[in-house]
């Protein structure tokens, strides 16, 4: 079986990747084992244009944004099927420090944030310091996204359902092998599995583990993600999901009962509803010390490359990013240097040849 690429991994990168290089008339063979909880799997969905506690301008999001929604948009039509919300943050408060810097930005002109009528609210959450609003905010059905996806690489013939072997890839000057296939080019959007990978385990991955709660909430509207530190965020079949943690020291990949101590003890504490936990989800996220994605050939060997390193933002990167990525590989266009995994070649040329 001869192919122009093989993606490694199917998650929110590995599917624009596909998606993007399929678009521009090339033959793509995606290597992906199912599994019930990855990364991408259990991300919250959520497209937000400001971050932190100083509730700035997420990086690149006058661009990122728009051509997120109108990437997501044009999966809606290719795949039958609903995958966008627009489902705007209310930010309750939790400190009046918070409130301050909220209401500083939005003197300052920040055209995303705004206030908000609290009054709606009170009948459902305890809160202290007032609520404003960031608008917008995309809420993206990823499961559907990513199963939509894999049934239609299926349907093609464009989907190998097994773990990647490493062992097994020869990788030459102008293509690779592995097993019965060759390709041009392959390229890993493998999330956490590119820690090991030997052609980029020395770039500088940060990985942190997230949890999130399913939360059954009767009577809460579904109107907008609600947020005080943690999230509540509208999920399939009448749930929420509920989080999340960043820990950067973790021991495994599993749920941990600390976090859902924490995280109901904070539910208790904001809601005036009675809630019930159905589920309680853990992956890892393939971050990086930098916050800028991994993207681009291997300096040394140009028929491998990466597509990795998200981190919390792949809903929004990874559609921009891959459309680059993809005309790059198949027209040379130039990439983005702050993703340019070019940027690490000393790094990189200290690894296998």
């Amino acid at each position: 079986m001869t192919v122009d690429y093989v993606v490694v991994g199917q998650g929110i990168c590995g599917t624009f990747l596909s998606w993007n290089l399929l678009k521009q008339g090339k033959t793509v063979l995606v290597i992906d084992e199912s599994k019930p909880f990855t990364s991408s799997k259990i991300a919250s969905g959520v497209i937000n244009p400001v971050t932190g506690r100083r509730i700035v301008r997420t990086w690149k999001i006058e661009d990122i944004l728009p051509f997120a929604e109108s990437a997501y948009q044009q999966l809606e039509t290719e795949l039958n099927t609903s995958l966008i919300r627009h489902c705007n943050v209310v930010d309750f408060h939790s400190t009046l420090q918070m409130r301050d810097a909220f209401e500083e930005r939005i003197a300052e002109g920040e055209t995303y944030l705004k206030h908000h009528d609290e009054s709606n609210w009170k009948p459902y959450l305890n809160f202290i310091y007032g609520v404003g609003e960031v608008d917008p905010t995309l809420l993206i059905d990823l499961n559907i996204l990513l199963s939509k996806w894999r049934k239609k690489l299926c349907e093609q013939n464009c989907l190998l359902d097994e773990q990647f072997d490493n062992s097994v890839l020869h990788v030459f000057p102008d293509h690779v092998t592995y097993q019965h296939i060759t390709a041009s080019k392959i390229i890993f959007c493998d999330g956490v599995n590119s820690y090991n990978n030997p052609y980029f385990s020395l770039l500088p991955f940060a990985p942190n583990k997230g949890e999130a709660l399913i939360v059954d909430i009767p009577g809460l509207p579904r109107t907008n993600i609600l947020k005080q530190g943690i999230s509540i965020v509208p999920w399939q079949d009448d749930l929420f999901w509920v989080g999340s943690s960043f820990q950067w020291a973790f021991n495994d990949d599993k749920p941990s009962e600390g976090f859902r101590i924490k995280t109901e003890q904070s539910l208790r504490f904001w809601l005036r509803l009675p809630y019930k936990v159905v589920d309680h989800l853990a992956a890892v996220r393939p971050a990086t010390i930098e916050r800028r994605p991994f993207v681009g050939l291997h300096p040394q060997q140009n028929s491998v490359g990466i597509f990795n390193g998200m981190g919390t933002k792949g809903c929004s990167l990874a559609p921009y990013f891959a459309h680059e990525f993809a005309d790059h590989l198949v027209n040379g266009k130039s990439l983005t240097p702050e993703v340019d995994v070019q940027r690490f070649r000393r790094i990189l040329s200290q690894l296998p040849q």
